[in-house]
């Protein structure tokens, strides 16, 4: 008999394989099929390395954690301290800044693989994944190779979707793109500052890759901004919390309403929690915008060969803009079937809503939205970094291993 036999006493028929001449015979994997080779992926596989229990990452790229690889400027530190950056069971070696550069969390990611064993499939783009009621398995279809010419199929009681939450760039439509005469860019071709050597540049976009419009001091007391946060909140309402570092982010950094930097009506904390938004750790931006070196202006009306006019009617003249407008996930809803696109896989899932149409990310807000029905499971779309994913890993590890335990 062929292969799927294996598969819980299952018959081909049950499962609806079909043979295709252009496609291999489809493999079945022991434990979950993760998709995606960033520390998302890797914590998940780790987890579950940890209780004895193996996994598949199959990866579009070559390499691990390609945006962070191709998609982040070469002067990037993590925003947050080493030990809230972590991954599970594995510190930053002690010789490490307490904000590492994008080079050493790339090092610290290929060692952490393999330190595990973990060989992710690269060159695998994911293209497709449908649970079949019948057998009780994911069917996860993929494009082999560069060419993508060949599809594969595998097989999986489990599927973990860890392709991350920043997907296709945005970029907005502004009118008189088509004129203006200097380079525009997004922040994911932005790699450093050299090139705009003594010109004028025009950033647009408040959010991550801009500026935030709460703005904190990185470290208060002599400790990170962060890491106090979480200690204050152990023993005092958010509320409180926000009160207290707004208070002190005036006393140590002025008014920012004066330079055009407007506070929401939400502190720091809840603005995180309710929209996911993360507040900029200031390192020296407020400086230079209270010297006069940055400026902060008011929204694009349109564009002219060398210049821009912004709505308040100011009409100033650039060399260059770089789109510091982020990223959005894809969704389609289809007649009977939900089709979410998630995140920069242009992962399909069929027959699912765990995924919302509108934005792509999870329905359940956290700490809920990691798991979903039939063994599909998600990680690093918490809105919460790093530290999100480390938890969602363990928690998923924890409850596959549960289910692996009454199975038997």
């Amino acid at each position: 008999m062929d292969w799927l036999n294996e598969i819980e006493g299952k018959s081909l028929h049950d499962c609806h394989m079909v043979k295709m001449k252009k496609m291999r015979k489809p493999i079945w994997v022991q434990g979950p099929v993760i998709v995606g080779a960033g520390p998302s992926g890797l914590a998940a596989s780790a987890c579950l390395k940890h209780k004895g229990i193996p996994s598949l990452i199959l990866e579009k790229e070559e390499c691990l954690a390609s945006m962070w690889q191709f998609k982040t400027y070469d002067r990037l530190r993590l925003h947050l301290p080493k030990q809230f950056c972590q991954l599970p069971f594995i510190p930053f070696p002690k010789n490490f800044p307490s904000y590492p550069t994008k080079q050493q969390f790339l090092a610290y990611l290929k060692g952490y693989a393999q330190h595990f064993d973990i060989k992710p499939a690269f060159s695998n783009t994911v293209v497709s994944a449908e649970f079949d009621h019948r057998c009780g398995n994911w069917r996860v279809k993929c494009k082999e190779g560069v060419k993508k010419k060949e599809e594969i199929e595998y097989v999986s009681r489990w599927l973990i979707v860890a392709s991350g939450e920043n997907a296709e760039e945005v970029v907005p439509q502004i009118e008189g793109m088509g004129e203006f005469e200097g380079p525009i860019l997004h922040t994911s071709s932005y790699k450093s500052g050299s090139m705009f050597c003594g010109k004028s540049v025009l950033v647009v976009g408040c959010g991550n890759s801009g500026m935030e419009v709460h703005i904190l001091p990185q470290q208060m007391f002599g400790k990170s901004t962060f890491g106090l946060s979480m200690s204050l909140l152990k023993w005092f309402p958010l509320r409180l919390v926000d009160k207290f570092l707004l208070l002190m982010s005036h006393v140590m950094l002025g008014d920012t309403a004066r330079f055009g930097l407007h506070r929401p009506n939400f502190g720091p904390l809840e603005l995180k929690n309710l929209y996911g938004k993360t507040p900029v750790l200031d390192v020296g931006t407020v400086a230079q915008i209270k010297s006069g070196k940055i400026k902060v202006c008011r929204g694009i009306k349109r564009l002219a060969q060398h210049a821009v006019e912004f709505v308040d009617g100011k009409i100033e003249c650039f060399n260059a803009i770089i789109l510091a407008t982020g990223y959005k996930q894809r969704a389609l809803l289809a007649k009977g079937v939900s089709f979410s696109f998630v995140a920069n896989f242009g992962l399909v899932l069929a027959g699912t809503d765990m995924f919302s149409e509108k934005d792509g990310l999870p329905r359940k807000p956290f700490p809920n939205e990691w798991k979903g029905e039939n063994g599909l499971y998600t990680i690093g779309f918490t809105k919460r970094g790093l530290l999100g994913s480390s938890i969602d890993a363990k928690r998923i590890a924890e409850d596959i291993e549960r289910g692996r335990t009454k199975a038997v």
